[in-house]
């Protein structure tokens, strides 16, 4: 109850900021030129959005870092953490507090999105099932690369410097699975790089499937970035 308030607190705090709106609206106009006008969908010929689902990581590593750079970084400049560490509330409830606001923001950016394939569902026999599971898939994405930023922003000194970090801890964690597309690596090497990637992960929703492997990876790296949340907060508390 003590988490719920503090997300409902933090949400109508995010909702008054312009960062919300610019984020949604770069997520959205990100998306939608990746896939009409690079990724030409219409001629493609194949009634499929996997290729507008393929965009969100990338979309990702610079919509969560605007998201997430203010939770604990601006709190940590204007010194209001110290003040949020006396106040009875375990840590768990602050990380909890904050990771729900945020994710709630993305989960909003995500349902903008919802009008697009709606849009395209004359054009095609698409396969509704796949469509929700590309978006579960997008969800529990979004909601490790915000666990992730969170994270990183309890670390830094500014919003700049937590938006930097982010946004480089992202692009590895998101793209570094290409580099065992472009370079012979050895088995065991590829086999760790695809682990720790979240994009990785993703593909198996993007396809369509629901693969448990992948499900577990998500809420236990999402529970392990709180997790480790927590901690830089209790340190705080006791340094």
């Amino acid at each position: 109850k003590r988490a719920l308030a503090l997300a409902r607190k933090e949400l109508f705090s995010y909702l008054n900021a312009p960062a919300f709106y610019g984020a949604a609206v770069f997520f959205l106009l990100f998306c939608s030129i990746m896939l009409f006008y690079f990724q030409q969908y219409f001629s493609m010929n194949a009634a499929t959005l996997r290729p507008y689902f393929a965009n969100f990581p990338l979309a990702f590593i610079f919509v969560i870092p605007v998201l997430t750079m203010k939770s604990w970084a601006e709190e940590r400049k204007t010194g209001s953490v110290e003040l949020l560490l006396t106040m009875p509330f375990t840590e768990w409830d602050l990380v909890l507090g904050k990771f729900l606001a945020v994710f709630s923001m993305l989960a909003m950016m995500l349902a903008l999105t919802i009008p697009l394939p709606l849009s395209l569902l004359p054009l095609g026999e698409f396969d509704g099932g796949m469509i929700v599971c590309e978006y579960i898939g997008a969800l529990l994405l979004g909601a490790s690369a915000t666990a992730l930023g969170l994270l990183l922003s309890s670390l830094s000194k500014n919003q700049a410097g937590s938006f930097l970090g982010s946004v480089v801890a992202l692009m590895a964690v998101m793209l570094l699975n290409q580099v065992t597309f472009n370079f012979n690596l050895p088995e065991w090497l590829t086999t760790f790089i695809n682990f720790i990637s979240l994009a990785f992960h993703f593909e198996s929703f993007a396809m369509g499937l629901i693969d448990t492997r992948d499900l577990a990876f998500f809420i236990l790296s999402s529970a392990l970035f709180l997790y480790i949340n927590t901690r830089v907060l209790l340190f705080r508390k006791w340094s």
